[in-house]
C-alpha cells in the first residue's frame, strides 16, 4: 500500500470534492463515489483511503441531500435531488483532468469506476445504465461499478412509506450492462421495503451482462462500517468485514475490463 495524498475541499463551482490518489505521479484507474444519504465528501475514508492507497484516484462529491449543507426541504431542488445526484457525477467525470490538479497523479481515462453506498449505488446504477423514472443509458467512459447495499425494486415491493415519499425508488436493471460488483448484506432489512434482505441483490438478478455478487453474511446496511469507524449509522461494526470489502473491491477494480472489453 502506499502513502496517499487526499485534498478538501477541491471546488467544480459550487459542488465540493475530497479528492485522494497515491503520493507518486503516475496515470491512476479512477473510482468516483457517491456517498449515501446525508453524508458527504467527509465519510467512506475506510474505502476511498484504501482505494488510493492501492492506487486509485478517488473522488468523492457531497451531494445536496448531505447534512453539511443543510438544504431546506422546502428548496425546489428537493425533489429533484435523485436526479441532481447522478449529474454530480457526470460532472466529475467531464472535468476529471482538472480535479486531478489538485493530487499528484494523472486520471486514466481508460479506466473509469463508480461506485457507492445505499442511495449513492443507485445513484452509480443510473451510470452503469440503469433507468430511474425513465429509460436508463450507460455512460461509456465507465468500465465498471460497485454497488454497496444497492436498494432494489420499487412498485409493490416497496414499503408504504417509501412508495409515499420516495418516488424515485422504482429502478428499471434491464439497461444496466456495465460490468458490476454488487455487495450485499443477509441481515440488512430495510423499512423500505415489503421484502427481506433479498432486495439488495436486485441489481444481480435483474440485469444484464457481466455482474458479481458479494453476499456477506450476518452485514446489515453498513457493512460492517464502510461509512467510517464510529458512525452512527453503523449498526453491525465489524472491521474483518470491512477488510474483506477492501479486499475484494480492490480486487476486482484492478481486473476491471476497459470500455468495449469483456471481464
Amino acid at each position: 500500500m502506499k502513502t496517499i495524498v487526499s485534498v478538501k475541499p477541491v471546488r467544480l463551482g459550487e459542488l465540493q470534492l475530497r479528492v485522494s490518489a497515491p503520493a507518486g505521479p503516475a496515470d491512476l484507474p479512477v473510482v468516483v463515489f457517491s456517498h449515501g444519504y446525508g453524508w458527504s465528501m467527509d465519510g467512506y475514508t475506510p474505502l476511498a483511503d484504501h482505494w488510493a492507497a492501492a492506487g486509485f484516484l478517488v473522488v468523492q462529491p457531497t451531494h445536496l441531500d448531505s447534512r453539511t449543507l443543510n438544504l431546506a426541504p422546502d428548496d425546489p431542488r428537493t425533489p429533484h435531488i435523485w436526479r441532481s445526484r447522478a449529474d454530480d457525477l457526470t460532472r466529475v467525470l467531464d472535468h476529471l483532468d482538472e480535479i486531478a490538479e489538485a493530487v499528484p497523479g494523472r486520471p486514466d481515462h481508460t479506466r473509469i469506476a463508480v461506485a457507492g453506498h445505499s442511495w449513492g449505488a443507485q445513484t452509480a446504477s443510473m451510470l452503469l445504465g440503469a433507468g430511474v423514472n425513465g429509460p436508463g443509458k450507460p455512460d461509456p467512459r465507465i468500465s465498471a461499478g460497485i454497488l454497496l447495499a444497492v436498494p432494489g425494486r420499487g412498485g409493490a415491493d416497496l414499503s408504504p412509506f417509501a412508495a409515499e415519499h420516495f418516488a424515485f425508488m422504482n429502478p428499471d436493471f434491464s439497461t444496466m450492462t456495465t460490468p458490476a460488483l454488487i455487495v450485499a448484506g443477509d441481515n440488512d432489512q430495510s423499512l423500505l421495503t415489503t421484502r427481506g434482505p433479498d432486495w439488495f441483490t436486485d441489481a444481480f438478478h435483474d440485469s444484464p451482462g457481466p455482474k458479481t455478487l458479494l453476499t456477506l453474511p450476518g452485514a446489515e446496511h453498513s457493512l460492517g462500517g464502510v461509512v467510517g469507524a464510529g458512525a452512527a449509522e453503523t449498526t453491525d461494526e465489524n472491521p474483518e468485514r470491512v477488510a474483506l470489502i477492501q479486499w475484494v473491491t480492490v480486487d476486482y477494480l484492478t481486473g476491471a475490463p476497459t470500455p468495449g472489453e469483456s471481464k
